[in-house]
Order: C-alpha cells, then sequence, then structure tokens
C-alpha cells in the first residue's frame, strides 16, 4: 500500500469501514527488554531515538489514559553529518550509546513488562544503521525496531490526535523531526480514544527533510532571510504530492494545524514568553496565524548568540530552530490556517497509546 493509497479509502471510510493498514500496524510486533523482567510489572516503556534526540518515556495505565512515572531526553545528535553523508559518526554512536544505556537503567529500575525501542530517520538514511542497532543489542541488550516511515507517521498521529479540535472534520497533523517531518490529513467527524484515530487518516507523507539535515545543507548558525527562503523552497517542493492529495483538507469544518515537535513547542514558550520551558503550559496552546508569523520575524532578527540566550532554545538548539521554523512556514504557505494547536506529546505517547489499546487495559476495571 503506497503513501497514497488512504485516500482511495475516504469513500470506503466514509461507509463504515476503515483504511486498510498493514498487519504490523495492527498488531505491532513489541521487542522486549533482555534480560526478561523476574515479575510481570504494570509499566509501559516507549523509546524514541531520532535523529537528533534519544527520548524515553515510562508509563502504567490510568483510566482512559496513562500516568508518566519517569521519562528521560537527551540531544545525542545521532544523525549528524547525514545532511552530507550517509554513516552515522563514531562520535555521534558513542553519544547515543552512553543516552541508550541511561534508558535500560530506567527501564530496568521500574520493571517495565513491555516495550518498545525505535529507531527513525537516522538509522534508516545511515548505511552503518544496521550495524549500530547490532552494537546495541550486544552491548545493551536493547532491540531496537527501525520504523518504516508509514509507522512513523501514524504513531505521531495516534501520540497527538487527542489534541484535535472535536468540532474539526479536517486537520493537518505534522511531526517536524530531526531528519524527517511526518504529515497527515485526518478528515472526519473524531471519535472517542478507544478508536484508533488513524482511521480518519485520507493522505500521509514523510518528507525526506528535519530540522538537522536541513540546517547542515544550508546553515544554522548564521542564517539570513535569504537562506531562510531557500529552506522554505526547499520543503515546500517536497510537499507538493502531499499538498495535491490533501488539497481539500482546508475545506472540512473547522479545519485546523496540529503540530509536534520541538520546533512548534519552542515557538509556543516564546510567544508565551516563559523564562524556562514549561510543558504544562505548552502542551495544547493554540496560537493565532499572526502570532506563529511575530515569532518568525523575531527569530529571524537575532543573530546566533541571541537564539542560544533564550531559554526556550539554548545552545544544544540555536543552529536548528530557525531550520525548524523554514520546514512550519512551508507548511502553513501549503495549508493556510487561522489556528495552530501545539502538541508537546507525539511518538512516544503514539507507542504507549497502542501497546495499551493493543492490551485492552482501558477496559479493566483495574484501572478506573
Amino acid at each position: 500500500m503506497t503513501k497514497y493509497d488512504a485516500i482511495a479509502e475516504s469513500q470506503k471510510a466514509r461507509s463504515g469501514a476503515g483504511p486498510e493498514r498493514d498487519s504490523r500496524w495492527a498488531e505491532p510486533e513489541q521487542p522486549s527488554l533482555r534480560p526478561e523482567p523476574k515479575r510481570a510489572g504494570r509499566g509501559y516503556a516507549a523509546l524514541d531515538l531520532g535523529t537528533n534526540n534519544c527520548r524515553l518515556l515510562i508509563a502504567e495505565p490510568a483510566h482512559f489514559g496513562f500516568r508518566v512515572t519517569d521519562a528521560f531526553s537527551r540531544i545525542v545528535r545521532l544523525g549528524e553529518g547525514l545532511g552530507h553523508g550517509n554513516e552515522l559518526g563514531q562520535d555521534a554512536i558513542d553519544r547515543t550509546i552512553e543516552a541508550l544505556r541511561v534508558c535500560r537503567d530506567k527501564m530496568a529500575a521500574k520493571d517495565v513488562a513491555r516495550a518498545r525501542l525505535v529507531a527513525t530517520e537516522a538509522c534508516r538514511l545511515a548505511t552503518n544503521g544496521p550495524a549500530f542497532v547490532e552494537r546495541v543489542r550486544e552491548e545493551l541488550g536493547l532491540t531496537l525496531e527501525i520504523l518504516d516511515r508509514k509507522t512513523e507517521a501514524y504513531l505521531a498521529v495516534t501520540g497527538c490526535a487527542s489534541l484535535v479540535d472535536h468540532d474539526a472534520d479536517s486537520v493537518v497533523v505534522f511531526d517536524i523531526g530531526g531528519g524527517s517531518t511526518e504529515i497527515a490529513w485526518l478528515d472526519g467527524p473524531a471519535t472517542n480514544m478507544l478508536v484508533d484515530p488513524c482511521k480518519r487518516i485520507r493522505a500521509w507523507d514523510s518528507l525526506p527533510v528535519g530540522v538537522v539535515t536541513l540546517a547542515e545543507r544550508h546553515g544554522g548558525v548564521h542564517v539570513t532571510r535569504e537562506s531562510f527562503r531557500g529552506m522554505v523552497e526547499e520543503v515546500t517542493d517536497l510537499l507538493m504530492n502531499f499538498n495535491l492529495a490533501a488539497s481539500t483538507s482546508s475545506e472540512g469544518a473547522n479545519f485546523h494545524l496540529l503540530g509536534t515537535s520541538g520546533t512548534v513547542t519552542t515557538v509556543g514558550g516564546i510567544h508565551l514568553g516563559l523564562p524556562r520551558y514549561d510543558r504544562r503550559r505548552v502542551d495544547g496552546l493554540w496560537m493565532q496565524s499572526a502570532e506563529i508569523s511575530a515569532v518568525l520575524e523575531r527569530l529571524l532578527s537575532c543573530d546566533y548568540h541571541e537564539r542560544a540566550a533564550n531559554p526556550c532554545i539554548g545552545r544544544d538548539r540555536a543552529d536548528l530552530v530557525l531550520a525548524g521554523c523554514a520546514i512550519l512556514e512551508a507548511i502553513r504557505l501549503a495549508f493556510p490556517s487561522e489556528r495552530l494547536r501545539i502538541a508537546d506529546r507525539g511518538l512516544r505517547e503514539g507507542i504507549l497509546m497502542n501497546m495499551m489499546r493493543h492490551d485492552g487495559v482501558w477496559r479493566q476495571e483495574a484501572y478506573r
């Protein structure tokens, strides 16, 4: 099934049948930790190893959701250099191994019963990606699953779909990553959380561009308005096929954009003037188009050191934030909307929701 087969399923979906999905999505294989826990716990773990970040979320089922019991995030830049080559660098691999070691210890300490550990664009692109995965297995006893693009897009939708406006018949959801950008069009009325939100997907794409690869190609430290326009134009070209497939998306009632990534959460934090990033204030935030434009203009007027000094950016991301903003701007140009909702949730939450839905935990009285 190709990425645009979902469009052909739209009429069938409106008559009561959901779009066809591969068996891997319906019942994803759940790689287990090694060694096996001595006793079955309630904990679930989701690990997302991206091009820029290594992130772990550990949670236990709660009534119609889950309760986070531990989390970890570290910038590792595994995909450093992939904008110009096709191999993971040794320094990047070593940084990532150390971050994964922390994740392994946290999962062991929480007696995690089920885990899904995934790697995305960097490992998909790199010729030594499989060798890296094997080293992780041998050295740390962790089994990394390299996600295909469709599964990544669908998991991102699953993770943030609860923030879709319930009155919106049409939404474009996007996840700006380090090496790729996932985007999907959800069409039709919203349903309750026990129903897979991916049944609303009519079209999707995974663009082979993210904040790390775009910044490496165009420069991220010294960004001029001209180089920023060049980044926007590159992403606009990559969006062309999806733009055609989702050309009627804005016709749906109460259409809006929903974004999940460090880029959009940073934009939200800057808009709020936060002295330090606060997830509780950013996750679920609605921004108007003019407010987004004001933040982008402010960032374009800053030099690298001013961006690094912003508490919602920091030195580790100061060279990437404008590349992310260029991707955001290209999406806004392709799908004009007065409203953008910001999600500080995504792939990891999608993994957790999928595992728990698959296990039927919300039907059990124990979690009321």
